[in-house]
């Protein structure tokens, strides 16, 4: 089997497709998914419509958010929250370092700059409050949190530290979907959340993201500024309810189309069941892997997480790619979560002397194993056999 897409900084031959015996995520789809998607394609309509309209609303009575707004995908969702919140030149916004790069990019974006805080030790991989509070100057504007792993940040002191500053907060939930702190959603804690439906998310779409908020102000530009700022939709002139339409903001193309929201819909219906499975093979991981020399994160946490991934840290000194290339060698994938964004070139370039210490610390000997709702004991147990050798 041939794997056509290409590494631009190779060959142009073709590639082998690796055969994963334990792969790193992996699909939860079956029927109910073929046949939402051949429901959309007999329908004839596949930009954002009705579909997505009810896809929205599921997402938001099941958090028991005010608004859902679907998007392209969840840096769009983290890009426009910035802009309704206010960010732009001459703004701070402080932001965890141990997160995808789009947790950062997405103020870039604005022109406003970020501060990145560290996170709170090895045993607890999200951003630190005390951090945040030593990064808040003049010029702070927000803060976003990323719920590594889909456990929750400790909002509580966030939200305290917020008000005390007079600050916005801004939730990146893509680990998150469905994980709770004191019974609430994480995603609504701030004045905004942000969630993603990548392929290896707890909720897929292929692509997608949702943008949730309690705030109507922030509700009414997102919906605004994700179609090219036009007054009204395609869909609302194909129901003829307009005719027309105006422009009133600068916007962009940042519509989630009816395919994916049709997975939404059947993928949302899925998401307590397989956020179970991924707690209960978290369970067995732990239990596994408890007497050997790995450290687990996240072993003692509040709230109920997600259980997006299972990282482990690696005892200091160890070679990482040598163990990795041993799970490799045994078909089993794994990965790294994540490279601190600050080390990165462009970061590197603008802020050339931020030192985070636990940040860097920990990214040197983080390994994420293989975790995911579909997993059969068989699978689960030849990771734990490699790892334990």
């Amino acid at each position: 089997m041939i794997d056509l897409r290409m590494d631009f900084h190779s060959s142009t031959l073709p590639v082998k497709k690796m055969e994963w015996r334990v792969p790193l995520s992996d699909l939860d789809f079956g029927p109910q998914e073929e046949e939402a998607v051949l429901r959309v394609l007999h329908s004839r309509w596949l930009t954002m419509g009705s579909v997505t309209q009810e896809f929205e609303g599921r997402f938001a009575e099941f958090l028991g958010v005010k608004y859902a707004i679907a998007v392209s995908n969840a840096t769009v969702a983290l890009h426009l929250a910035c802009i309704a919140l206010g960010f732009g030149k001459g703004d701070e916004v402080i932001v965890p370092s141990l997160s995808f790069v789009a947790t950062a990019n997405a103020v870039r974006y604005t022109g406003a700059h970020v501060r990145f805080a560290d996170i709170l030790s090895s045993q607890e991989l999200n951003i630190s409050p005390e951090d945040i509070e030593r990064n808040i100057t003049p010029q702070t504007k927000g803060i976003i949190v990323m719920h590594y792993g889909g456990y929750p940040c400790r909002m509580e002191d966030i939200e305290s530290l917020a008000e005390r500053h007079n600050l916005v907060i801004i939730e990146d939930a893509a680990h998150a979907p469905g994980a709770t702190l004191k019974g609430r959603y994480l995603g609504t804690w701030g004045d905004a959340g942000c969630f993603s439906f990548f392929s290896n998310k707890n909720l897929v779409t292929g692509e997608g993201g949702m943008l949730v908020t309690n705030r109507h102000e922030v509700a009414e530009k997102v919906r605004l500024l994700r179609s090219h700022g036009m007054t009204t939709m395609t869909w609302d002139r194909h129901q003829g309810h307009a005719y027309s339409y105006d422009v009133i903001e600068l916007g962009y193309n940042y519509r989630l189309d009816e395919i994916r929201s049709a997975l939404g819909i059947v993928q949302l219906e899925k998401l307590e069941q397989n956020n179970l499975k991924r707690a209960q093979i978290t369970d067995q991981y732990r239990q596994a892997l408890n007497h050997t020399s790995l450290e687990i994160p996240f072993t003692q946490h509040k709230g109920q997480s997600a259980h997006h991934i299972f990282p482990v840290l690696l005892p200091p000194g160890s070679d990482r790619q040598a163990f990795m290339d041993n799970l490799r060698e045994k078909g089993i994938q794994t990965s790294i979560h994540y490279p601190p964004i600050h080390t990165f070139s462009y970061y590197r370039h603008l802020y050339p002397d931020i030192r985070l210490s636990n940040t860097e610390e920990v990214a040197q000997r983080e390994v994420t194993l293989p975790l995911y709702p579909t997993m059969s004991e068989a699978q689960i147990n030849t990771v734990i056999s490699a790892v334990c050798q």
